[in-house]
Order: structure tokens, then sequence, then C-alpha cells
């Protein structure tokens, strides 16, 4: 009897270890991102906008050949992280359509100028979540 709980202490180390190992040692970009993610702003007063609106962005999407042949639809929920400038500092696909639709949507979001978003009329970095329609 007094093994089972030396060996459940055992495990719990183990477990405790390889999640420690797996957070020290893991890429500095993925650290990079997820700690730059606090810095944004879910509101502001003013939220960033695209330059000529979200059809402006919808123009710089170039559908994929395979999500046309494939007949994929839908619509790409990206989350766009707006700097003081209106620069596009990164991208994230919330939920994707597959077909290349997904990186699709993230080029075009990147390649798009925005007013930058604004609290007591100053600047300041924003999340910014859009949809990006994909019909045939």
């Amino acid at each position: 009897m007094e093994r089972i709980p030396l060996l459940r202490s055992n495990v719990s180390a183990f477990v405790m270890v390889m999640l420690l190992s797996i957070l020290t040692y893991s890429s500095p970009s993925i650290a990079a991102v997820a700690g730059g993610d606090e810095e944004y702003l879910a509101i502001a007063e003013e939220m960033p906008a695209p330059v000529g609106g979200l059809a402006a962005v919808i123009k710089k999407v170039v559908y994929p050949e395979i999500a046309r042949k494939g007949g994929v639809q839908g619509k790409v929920f990206v989350l766009a992280y707006i700097d003081e400038k209106g620069k596009v500092d990164d991208v994230k696909v919330v939920r994707g359509i597959g077909g290349g639709c997904d990186e699709a949507a993230v080029d075009a979001v990147k390649k798009s100028a925005f007013t930058p978003g604004k609290n007591k009329g100053q600047p300041v970095k924003v999340k910014l979540s859009l949809a990006i329609a994909f019909k045939l």
C-alpha cells in the first residue's frame, strides 16, 4: 500500500518536469507572440478601421485556385493586431475554411492599411476582428 502513493507522486513529478522543460525550451518566437498579446486592447473608444473600408481589404484577396476547384466557400475570421500607427503587426486565423483561403485572408489583411485605434485622442494598439467572405 505504500508504493501506490509513491508511484503517484513520481508520476506527478515527471509530468511537472516535462511541462517545465517544454515551457523553458519552447521557441522564443512563440513566447514573444504570447507575451505581446497583452499589449493590445480588445476595445478602444475609436476602433481601427481599414483605409477604404472592408471593401479595400476584400479587393486584395486572391481566391486560391484549389479553393475554386474544390468549391470552398465561407467566411474566414481573423484577429488583426494593429499598432499605434495603423500598421498590421500580426494576423491570426480564429476560424478558417481551408483550401488556402485562410492564408489568402491573412495576406490581404497584412497588405492593408488601417486608421489607428484611439483612446482619449491618443493612438493605442488594438486587436481587431475581421470576417473575410469567400464566395464563388
